[in-house]
């Protein structure tokens, strides 16, 4: 049997963690079993469907590498098929027209509860065949009326519910749109789907799909409801992937991440892609919840920015950075700063927070560290570091180290007289890199400027 799953959001949203963390199961069940992967946009809410949310979607799979083997699939284009098919099991006898009204409905709810009948009222005209000319009508399925339906989950293990916990529900609305629950069998059968992979909050709806299944005399896939991730909230989590995607988090620590949530292969926590592919079952998911955790979210992005080659994660940078209007180069340089900065933040957004005076003319510098460092006691220490380094022949850190340890031996100072002043001068603060490293990637033009900044800082203090 050749391994097809499917991911089917709803196009009424951003796509976000949980949902994601679904689609990643499914994409790496596939690749593990060499299947094929697809997507199904369910639109069928005219109301509350657009086409942003869709494009979202769409370029969040592609953004974290799994997109679909085969054409999306869109619900509204199905229209006439899941109508066809309830006409079918009307005409089996699999289903049937109702034509109560919601006040019958709901008197009949009353009557059902107090008898401890919870789902009669959803059979008023299971055993009818009047047809009122003045009222609509939906189309319910006829649900089992005694003994239990089984699920052999591959996850929560065999799950059984007794018939008469089943309703006859609808599958056709009176405005002739169907429901959730039938379209996701006719789809299903329809795509061939061998394995649906899927939240365990859906679990209930299995058992109401299942008897939808048997009606259309289709054999049901297998399943595998997947634990739920509990911790989120509108601040933890719930945000889209393009929001982690803009703060600046990669696909390969937010795949890493999502892939642990709920699944484990042993005590390993890393993984490429090529390593959850070749690993990844759902016997290692884990039944109960998985817990959201924001700070192991970014440790996990902090160990793929250290993993990636320099020059690659120095591209995907650039592009981060174009988008916040700094203006770089994909050159040495920024590979030189990338590979240097990539263990000052967990995201590219605080590697760039840490290292923006790389990027940018001007500076503003922390008031209190100008008042402890560019003090007028260094005028003329600093005076002379402008002079030398302006001199040199190679702007290098081999050569800037130099220049400026002799610069402290003449003056008969430790390197810790000079660092920080230059430091404040030239970023802004005392946090930075390595003192020539960072002087070397500024560039001769950018450091001397600002060092004669700080020069001028410091002269008006001692007026």
């Amino acid at each position: 049997m050749s391994v097809r799953v499917r991911f089917a959001p709803s196009n009424t949203g951003y796509l976000h963690l949980g949902g994601a963390r679904t689609a990643l199961f499914n994409y790496l069940f596939a690749r593990h079993h060499d299947g094929d992967f697809l997507l199904r946009v369910e639109d069928t809410d005219q109301e509350r469907s657009q086409e942003k949310y869709t494009d979202a979607i769409l370029d969040a799979h592609e953004w974290l590498g799994m997109e679909p083997d085969e054409d999306v699939v869109f619900q509204s284009d199905r229209m006439d098929l899941y109508r066809e098919k309830a006409e079918d099991l009307i005409e089996s006898g699999d289903a049937y027209r109702d034509y109560s009204t919601e006040e019958e409905i709901e008197e009949a709810r009353k009557e059902a509860f107090a008898s401890g009948d919870k789902t009669a009222h959803t059979r008023l005209w299971r055993d009818r065949d009047d047809e009122p000319e003045d009222r609509d009508s939906v189309v319910r399925i006829k649900a089992p009326l005694e003994g239990s339906l089984t699920v052999e989950d591959h996850v929560q293990g065999e799950v059984t519910v007794d018939a008469e916990e089943l309703d006859d529900f609808v599958i056709l609305r009176s405005d002739g749109t169907p429901t959730y629950n039938f379209c996701v069998v006719v789809d299903d059968a329809d795509m061939d789907i061998t394995h649906v992979i899927r939240g365990k909050d859906h679990l209930n709806n299995t058992f109401r799909q299942l008897y939808v299944y048997d009606a259309l005399g289709y054999e049901p896939p297998e399943f595998g409801h997947l634990p739920l991730i509990s911790g989120l909230s509108k601040r933890k989590g719930s945000r889209s992937v393009q929001e982690y995607r803009e703060d600046g988090y990669i696909r390969e620590g937010l795949v890493n991440y999502l892939a642990r949530l709920g699944w484990a292969h042993g005590d390993q926590e890393l993984f490429s892609r090529d390593e959850l592919v070749e690993l990844f079952g759902l016997d290692g998911v884990n039944a109960s919840s998985g817990e959201f955790d924001e700070d192991k979210l970014q440790w996990f992005n902090a160990e793929w920015l250290k993993k990636l080659e320099a020059d690659e994660l120095a591209e995907r940078w650039a592009t981060y950075l174009h988008k916040r209007d700094f203006e770089v180069e994909l050159d040495e340089r920024l590979v030189d700063i990338t590979e240097v900065m990539r263990a000052r933040g967990q995201t590219l957004g605080e590697m760039t927070e840490e290292s923006d005076y790389f990027f940018k003319d001007e500076i503003e510098r922390n008031e209190d560290d100008v008042e402890e460092w560019l003090t007028p006691d260094i005028l003329e220490m600093f005076e002379e570091l402008i002079e030398v380094l302006a001199d040199l022949d190679d702007w290098d850190r081999g050569d800037i180290d130099t220049t400026i340890r002799d610069l402290c031996d003449r003056h008969g100072e430790g390197l810790g007289a000079i660092a920080q002043p230059v430091r404040v001068a030239t970023t802004g603060g005392t946090s930075s890199p390595g003192l020539f490293e960072t002087l070397a990637m500024l560039g001769r033009p950018r450091a001397l400027n600002r060092l004669n900044e700080g020069l001028e800082i410091i002269r008006s203090r001692t007026e």
